[in-house]
């Protein structure tokens, strides 16, 4: 296990704080859930009441929360492996390009051959390409939306990009964007870039962005 070591006591803390927070929540919320579910089986009706959808998503919502509160407080800890970085960003590529395509936005990749092989959680490190192209993913216009995925060597490291034609964001925005609970998205948690980024600094890496409005968004991450 691999632990980050700008991680500094505070951070720490506040991070087992959540972890706590998190669990505690979980316990009362499973009592709610399972209560429902007792209700609902004894008076079917209940279901077709108003209201009982919004109910259901707002618990759905905060079990969301309670996994992204859980992920954040748990990014630094790594089992990395050496990793084929060329292979592994194709099969990042694999998993999401079904969902680009049913929404039709264009997925392009232009990633060298021959990257040096890089120190991955692969399962962590995926869970933080996949927020960068869900990110992008909502901040493209359907008909014209295009994603591109870059990877290559600069100098000592690996650099792999993320980037999107989309909407793109103000100085302002950017200056938040990592800040966790911050979000500029109906019903997001704020959490999503928070996780990303801490995922990439436990891999000891930088990531950066570069974004003007209606010029897109283009995140880089730098490895190695």
């Amino acid at each position: 296990m691999q632990g980050n070591p700008t991680l500094d006591h505070k951070q720490e803390e506040f991070q087992t704080t959540l972890s706590k927070i998190s669990h505690e929540i979980r316990n009362p919320l499973a009592l709610v859930s399972s209560e429902l579910q007792m209700l609902v089986s004894h008076h079917p009706e209940v279901s077709s009441y108003d209201g009982w959808d919004d109910v259901q998503d707002n618990l759905e919502y905060i079990r969301e929360l309670l996994n992204q509160l859980s992920n954040y407080a748990n990014a630094w800890r790594l089992n990395p492996v050496p990793t084929d970085v060329s292979d592994f960003l194709y099969s990042v590529v694999k998993t999401f390009s079904p969902t680009l395509d049913y929404l039709g936005i264009t997925l392009e990749t232009d990633i060298s051959p021959g990257l040096p092989k890089v120190p991955l959680d692969r399962v962590k490190m995926r869970q933080a390409l996949l927020n960068l192209l869900r990110n992008a993913q909502e901040a493209l216009p359907l008909s014209s939306g295009k994603i591109l995925i870059q990877a290559k060597a600069v100098r000592e490291q690996v650099c792999i990009s993320v980037c999107d034609n989309g909407c793109g964001m103000t100085e302002e925005q950017i200056q938040t964007l990592f800040t966790p609970f911050v979000t500029y998205k109906s019903g997001g948690t704020g959490l999503g870039l928070a996780i990303t980024r801490q995922i990439i600094e436990a891999h000891n890496g930088r990531i950066t962005v570069d974004s003007h409005p209606g010029q897109g968004t283009s995140f880089h991450i730098f490895l190695g």
